[in-house]
Order: structure tokens, then C-alpha cells, then sequence
């Protein structure tokens, strides 16, 4: 790689000349506000054909259109509208915030492809999430999450292979309305009506699917290919009396204002139920429910987000 030392020059010195665009996307420019300097240059492409580079380097901060891009070190590629991103990763929005170690950001698709310890969060409703990689796609509203994914919202807990969030817009904000999860998927929520902080209904399966309403409650949840669920019991007066296990080939969890109000189970359906004795006891959780709150990451607000809650 061949960089020109004239090209290594304070900010303020290229300053007037970034205030255009760094790569064009049709209509939005990426913008540079800053960068401890920039340097640039020529190297071989895989064609063997010289390729131009520029590179801000330390503290750098893009702006494309809504979409702000943070990093340590990111790499214009002027031929392929492709930025690569390098430590302390940022990209976000006013609806969605994720973080990497590393990544690529296509300035005319609006998607950052990212990798190494992935955190992401959904600024209106308290969602978090953490993965090997993601694909967030700010055109689509979608966020996937790739390897080991696992979601946090308040109460619930949702992990898998792969797993989909999508944003809709409501009452002016956007929030997650839909849930996809494939491979290894399992869903615990939280028993409000429990005294015990362990007691949490759980639903597993190869894939999973879950709607959530205006609050970011669950309306519905369809789990799919060796589907089980286990699910804890009262009467009519809120009385704890036991816990239901039940297994098919589909189940379908249908809730009236955040809480389970009926289950349908089809293709083989099997079921047995535990009494109330055995409500808390580890024994009869799913395979593969584990709590992971220590791994929830956490988000502190930035400078230009303070005072706008």
C-alpha cells in the first residue's frame, strides 16, 4: 500500500475540502465533521489494478443523512461507495444504535455489515441485544443478528442462531414489532404473577416467530419444528397450582395485553403437567434455558442525545 506523506495532514488543513461529501449515495452525501487527520494514497485491487484510498484516522465521525458513523480508523474506497470501519465501531440513528469492533458501511444500500462483539439497542423500547455479527439495514428497518444472537426487552428474553428484528413506525417512533428467530430458538418470559425471580415461561423450537403490539408487548408467538413450551398454572383466584409442559410440531402462543391467554398445539401434540411443588424447581425447565441478564450490554446516552428523553 502506497500512501503519500503529503496526504498526512492535519484536519484543519482538508477541513474546507471534506465539507462536500466522501462518497456520493445518490441524493445524501457522507459527510466528515471529524477526524484526528487523514491520510491517503494507491494500492492493488485484487485485479491488480491501482485503486484510490482516503483515510480519517482518530475519533472519526461521519454523518449520512440521519445515520451517524463512528469509529477509530475508516477507509474510503472511492470507486466502490464502500466505507471500512475499524475499532470502536458506531452506527445509529435516532431509532436504532450499533456497536463493533470491526465492519464495512455501504453508502448506497444504507447497511453496515459488522463483526466482533456486536451490541445493539432499539432506542425506543428498551431493547438490547449482542451477537457475533450483524447486518443492520437502515433503508429496510431490519437489524439481523447473527451467532449466539441473544434480545433483552424488559421481562423477556429471546435467543437463537440467527435472529431478525424489525422496526415499525408508531405514533411517530419506531420500535420492534416483529421478532424472527432461526436455529436453536428459545423465548423465557418472566411470570409476573410469580414471588420467585426464577419462575419464567419458556417456549423452544427451530424457529420461532413473535408479533409485539403498539407497547411492546407480545400479541403472538409461533414456534415451529419440534416445538416445546412449558408454561405455569393458576386458578381462577391467581393461585399458583402447577406448570404445563407441552410439545408438537407447531405451538402458538396468543396474549391479551402482555399476558398468556391461550396456547395451541398441532402435529403431535404431547403434554404432561407438574404439580405445584415442583413450579421453581430447575428440573422441569426446557433444554437450553439459561438466564444471560450479565451479558446484556449496556448504553450510555451521547453528548448530542442527553436532555432529549
Amino acid at each position: 500500500m502506497k500512501t503519500a506523506w503529503w496526504l498526512m495532514l492535519p484536519l484543519a488543513v482538508w477541513g474546507t475540502l471534506l465539507t462536500d461529501n466522501t462518497a456520493s449515495a445518490g441524493k445524501k452525501k457522507t459527510i466528515l465533521e471529524h477526524a484526528d487527520f487523514i491520510e491517503g494514497g494507491e494500492t492493488s485491487g485484487p485485479s491488480g489494478a491501482v485503486i484510490p484510498y482516503r483515510s480519517a484516522v482518530g475519533n472519526v465521525r461521519f454523518l449520512h443523512g440521519k445515520t451517524i458513523l463512528e469509529c477509530d480508523r475508516a477507509t474510503d474506497w472511492l470507486e466502490n461507495e464502500r466505507i471500512d470501519l475499524n475499532g470502536h465501531i458506531v452506527i445509529r440513528d435516532n431509532t436504532l444504535e450499533t456497536r463493533s469492533d470491526t465492519g464495512t458501511y455501504d453508502t448506497r444500500r444504507e447497511i453496515g455489515e459488522l463483526s466482533g462483539n456486536v451490541r445493539g439497542r432499539v432506542v425506543e423500547d428498551s431493547l438490547t441485544a449482542k451477537s457475533v455479527r450483524a447486518t443492520v439495514d437502515l433503508t429496510g428497518d431490519n437489524l439481523w443478528l447473527f451467532g449466539d444472537a441473544v434480545v433483552w426487552q424488559p421481562g423477556r428474553q429471546l435467543s437463537g442462531d440467527t435472529i431478525r428484528v424489525h422496526l415499525r413506525e408508531i405514533d411517530g417512533r419506531k420500535r420492534a414489532d416483529e421478532l424472527e428467530v432461526r436455529g436453536h430458538a428459545f423465548l423465557a418470559t418472566k411470570d409476573t404473577l410469580a414471588t420467585s425471580p426464577l419462575t419464567y415461561d419458556q417456549l423452544s423450537a427451530r424457529r420461532l416467530l413473535a408479533r409485539l403490539d403498539e407497547r411492546s408487548r407480545l400479541k403472538n408467538v409461533t414456534a415451529t419444528e419440534k416445538a416445546q413450551s412449558l408454561y405455569h398454572l393458576y386458578d381462577e383466584k391467581q393461585q399458583p397450582t402447577g406448570a404445563n409442559y407441552t410439545s408438537g410440531a407447531k405451538i402458538r402462543m396468543f396474549f391479551v395485553e402482555g399476558k398468556l391467554s391461550r396456547i395451541l398445539t398441532t402435529g403431535n401434540p404431547l403434554g404432561k403437567e407438574y404439580p405445584n411443588s415442583m413450579r421453581e424447581s430447575r428440573e422441569i425447565d426446557l433444554p437450553g434455558f439459561r438466564l444471560r441478564d450479565k451479558e446484556r450490554p449496556v448504553f450510555e446516552p451521547h453528548s448530542d442525545q442527553k436532555g432529549q428523553d
